[in-house]
């Protein structure tokens, strides 16, 4: 006779959330052991501390987690259950993207179709440019679009820009080799990052674009492939050839900048030029802030932004000198490098910041 305090199988099932069948083959896999077997008609019985562990082997395997992983889990304290968890969903993100990159690679080969050849750069100046203008990219499930990089070549140049709307980065490199085709596609920025290494590692690596994919070949023959999103890109064009001229033009060093902005409180930092320089003061503060030598030409302006939007653009600026031209409140604001490089980024300010 089983204990009163037991619950039998259909009992148990319901509290944890399994089937009647799953908690025969966790008992038969010595994952979930019954607390009582009935000797005489097998009639398995289990305590109802026994529930915590029976749910949780539920939600391992939810997840997908194999048995082996879930046991360890299961027996392991926190800290440990924590990693191993991590590792797991580590393990499925990458399947993941080699199925994705794989499938990218299949559909593009259904055509029989040879790689259209788009240009040859050198691949540490290619991956130091995708890292720079990718930082204007985001993750929105709604508008994958914006998680991705366009690439436009002419026989003269490539030109990579991202957007996440609050931001917009554009680059443009000069081929090692001329360019052979006019093409544009947007392509996407986590398989780019991914790719970074096998870029950055090939003196010269040679872009064919397929169906689906780009191809980036390596002078060691190895091939990687980056899918191409097929939603349409923001007009990035009109929105640069729509700009009016900056009216007022600061020339700052870099490292300094970011520094001040470190340092403010909150989210939002605004950026007051005079005159006498830049200052860099938390927003809503009626303080003189922080003050940084800089030239300045133009009216005197205050524009406010979100950290997160005027940080990165200022980090991935080239050269030790940046120079920001404003345009005004609730304009775009352009960030570049005062004396090399030709990133270009627009950062969108936040509602304006009066000055005192």
């Amino acid at each position: 006779m089983p204990n009163s305090e037991l619950m039998p199988i259909g009992v148990f099932a319901r509290r944890s959330g399994l089937t009647s069948s799953a908690l025969r083959f966790y008992a038969d896999s010595g994952l979930l052991t019954p607390a009582e077997v009935d000797p005489v008609t097998g009639y398995r019985y289990y305590r109802a501390d026994q529930v915590a562990r029976a749910a949780g082997l539920r939600r391992l395997r939810e997840i997908g987690m194999p048995l082996a992983a879930a046991e360890a889990v299961l027996d392991a304290g926190p800290g440990d259950a924590a990693r191993l968890i991590d590792a797991h969903v580590a393990k499925a993100f990458a399947d993941a993207e080699a199925v994705r990159r794989e499938a990218a690679v299949i559909k593009s080969s259904l055509t029989g179709a040879p790689g259209l050849p788009l240009a040859a750069l050198k691949g540490p100046v290619l991956a130091d440019a995708i890292e720079q203008v990718l930082t204007a990219t985001a993750h929105d499930p709604g508008m994958p679009v914006l998680g991705g990089l366009r690439v436009e070549t002419t026989p003269e140049a490539v030109t990579l820009t991202a957007t996440d709307r609050y931001r917009l980065s554009t680059r443009t490199l000069v081929p090692a080799e001329p360019a052979t085709a006019h093409w544009a596609g947007t392509v996407d920025g986590d398989e780019l990052r991914a790719a970074l290494t096998h870029i950055r590692r090939s003196p010269l690596l040679r872009v064919e674009a397929t169906p689906h994919t780009i191809r980036l070949r390596g002078a060691d023959g190895a091939d990687r492939h980056c899918r191409l999103l097929e939603a349409e890109f923001p007009d990035h064009r009109q929105t640069l050839a729509s700009l009016p001229a900056a009216g007022t033009r600061v020339t700052v060093a870099k490292d300094p900048l970011l520094r001040a902005l470190e340092d403010q409180p909150g989210e939002r930092s605004t950026l007051r030029a005079t005159r006498h320089g830049l200052h860099v003061r938390a927003a809503g503060d009626p303080g003189p802030g922080i003050p940084l030598p800089a030239a300045v030409t133009g009216p005197e302006l205050c524009v406010s932004f979100e950290l997160t939007t005027l940080y990165p653009a200022v980090s991935t600026a080239v050269g030790p000198d940046v120079l920001l031209g404003l345009r005004g409140p609730g304009r775009p604001v352009t960030i570049r490098s005062a004396d090399r490089g030709d990133l270009t980024t627009l950062a969108m300010p936040v509602r304006h910041d009066h000055c005192a």
